[in-house]
């Protein structure tokens, strides 16, 4: 059994460590986070000019080919930095790249995917709709309809990463009345400029520089060629993407993890209280070695499923347990991060703020936590615990 990573993997998250360092600045994310509500296009583009985006993409199409590990390890600094960018990234290159790379047809490939590569295109995935989430095939209304050469679509859609500046959207509908709800979906390219299209803002207190917002659907027409994959069949079509998703969500709770408690462990080295650094207060103490265990499963889980992912394994239930150990871990490191802070910790000027509301939203995005043991028991051979 080896833990250890290769000289070039290695290399790739110390250059991302160097570059977020720089560029993802302590006041330029506490700037973003006030100011605007997708990371500004210069910024984009240092990404680009980074290779984030050609990372994963096919060599055929002009990309490096890498995998799920060499991808992990330049994102754990994205989202120790800003959950935000790594969201608003994360959106383009787990939804938008690695849907046309799974399911686009030929011509879609070839017209999508290297400007997707170059960063020239932000897509988005439009699944959520206002009945719920994690209760995919029981929540979806949205339909498209079938009208000889061309789809229709009306609906709604919400919390939406991205979706306000996405060229193009990927949409999950019902064309199917007559099957089982399994049986029902397919998956649509839908460009972000079509008529009919219209997009709500929906303010929340988590991931404020990557807003998620709601989408409406008025008789959207579409070219017949556009849907993705095979008809009725986007349930399993869709799973080769929400599965890498939960491993990006995990590392995201990583990266929160380890941001909290660099920022606690320093300050409570600092701060001085009752005649020296509370730092050696035994309470506090635990709190930091509970953040610093979380910190390593969380990091062992999330690499485990990417390693799973890369060599061609079954890696939902390590997927699943990685984005469950992660979330609750960060949401751990933010509560406990701004007690060991005092009244510091829940104040704008510091980020302990921000790692805490950030926290909220990957408790039940992709799929809440609950619903994560639910699933986890299923797959172990217990009853369906929902219905």
């Amino acid at each position: 059994m080896d833990f250890s990573f290769t000289k070039e993997q290695l290399m790739m998250r110390k250059e991302m460590e160097r570059f977020c360092k720089k560029e993802l600045t302590e006041e330029y994310v506490a700037w973003m986070d006030e100011n605007v509500d997708f990371p500004p296009d210069e910024l984009w583009q240092k990404f680009v000019d980074i290779g984030i985006f050609s990372a994963t993409l096919p060599e055929e199409y002009g990309g490096d080919g890498l995998g799920q590990v060499d991808l992990m390890m330049s994102f754990e600094q994205i989202c120790k930095a800003s959950l935000s960018v790594a969201n608003a990234i994360g959106a383009t290159i787990g939804f938008g790249t690695r849907f046309i790379a799974e399911l686009g047809s030929k011509e879609q490939k070839e017209a999508l995917l290297p400007p997707l590569g170059e960063g020239k295109l932000k897509m988005c995935m439009a699944l959520t709709e206002p009945a719920g989430g994690t209760d995919i095939l029981g929540a979806i209304s949205s339909y498209a309809e079938e009208k000889s050469d061309r789809w229709v679509i009306n609906g709604q859609k919400i919390f939406i990463t991205g979706a306000h500046v996405a060229d193009y959207m990927i949409v999950i509908a019902k064309t199917e009345t007559d099957k089982k709800p399994s049986q029902s979906l397919s998956t649509f390219l839908v460009p972000a400029n079509s008529q009919g299209i219209k997009i709500g803002r929906v303010p929340k207190i988590s991931f404020h520089h990557c807003d998620s917002v709601e989408v409406f659907f008025d008789n959207v027409e579409i070219p017949k060629e556009n849907i993705l994959g095979s008809r009725g069949n986007g349930w399993y079509e869709m799973l080769t993407v929400l599965n890498p998703e939960r491993i990006g969500v995990a590392m995201m709770g990583v990266g929160t993890i380890s941001a909290a408690y660099e920022y606690a462990f320093n300050y409570a080295k600092e701060r001085q209280a009752f005649g020296g650094p509370i730092s050696r207060f035994q309470i506090l103490q635990n709190y930091l070695a509970d953040m610093y265990i979380n910190l390593e499963n969380a990091r062992n889980l999330t690499f485990k499923a990417a390693w799973l992912h890369d060599s061609g394994q079954p890696y939902h239930m390590e997927a699943t347990m990685a984005k469950l150990v992660a979330a609750e871990g960060a949401l751990h490191a933010g509560v406990h991060g701004a007690e060991i802070m005092g009244g510091y910790g829940i104040c704008k000027e510091y980020p302990m703020q921000r790692y805490l509301r950030d926290a909220f939203q990957i408790q039940f995005s992709p799929i809440s936590n609950e619903m994560s043991k639910n699933m986890l028991m299923q797959f172990q051979g217990l009853p369906k615990s929902w219905s």
